[in-house]
């Protein structure tokens, strides 16, 4: 399979599947589209009828262009990979944050723009993007609360919700979001994730300056 994504600094929609992937040791063949000025891969057109990333490229050239669409992919063709937690309530509300996250939180996706290698303590941070900011920690609480006893992700051990919220806590750290105790420790949780610390690894190698992913720095 190929995977093709845009800049690691940069793209959070790349982030989850790529880290649902590896962190589950499925192969694949990374592809990486650099973002132009405009914030759009280069490219793309290629791979893409949505032209964005993320797309999955499978082994007979079809295409899953989604990110959600991809995981649930990944999670179809290698159930041995267990990337969705077995117990049905489980199951049920890792699908519901997924989609939440999935479908919500622009406040916090305008005004904590995702960017790795930048530190901009306090930035973005409003009365609309804490709200957002105070839902995810919510989600967090009570995913741990209810199913996270046997290990120290939402649902105890890795799934494609840890996935998911992997680009926040990346998005905290750069904003320096204070969040209570239980917060702080999922987000330590998912950076000792062997594919998290690769792919921050790899972003902050990357030296692409995107204008239109850089609204608290000049080049």
């Amino acid at each position: 399979m190929k995977l093709v994504i845009g800049n690691k600094n940069y793209s959070s929609w790349s982030m989850r599947p790529w880290v649902a992937l590896r962190q589950a040791a499925i192969p694949f063949e990374e592809v990486l589209l650099e973002f132009g000025d405009d914030g759009k891969p280069r490219g793309v057109e290629r791979y893409s009828p949505a032209r964005k990333v993320p797309a999955l490229i499978l082994d007979d050239g079809e295409v899953i262009w989604d990110s959600l669409a991809i995981c649930e992919t990944a999670a179809e063709l290698h159930p041995e990979k267990a990337l969705w937690p077995a117990a049905p309530a489980a199951r049920r509300a890792a699908r519901a944050v997924c989609a939440e996250m999935h479908s919500g939180f622009q406040a916090l996706r305008d005004h904590l723009v995702m960017n790795i290698r930048s530190s901009h303590p306090g930035k973005g941070i409003n009365p609309q993007s804490q709200k957002d900011i105070d839902r995810v920690v919510e989600i967090w609480r009570s995913c741990r609360a209810r199913f996270g006893s046997a290990g120290g992700l939402l649902f105890g051990s890795f799934s494609i919700a840890d996935a998911f919220y992997a680009p926040v806590v990346t998005r905290f750290d750069t904003y320096a979001v204070p969040l209570p105790k239980e917060a702080r420790e999922y987000c330590e949780a998912v950076h000792r994730l062997s594919a998290v610390r690769e792919w921050i690894e790899a972003a902050r190698r990357e030296t692409g300056f995107v204008a239109a992913d850089e609204p608290y720095a000049s080049r």
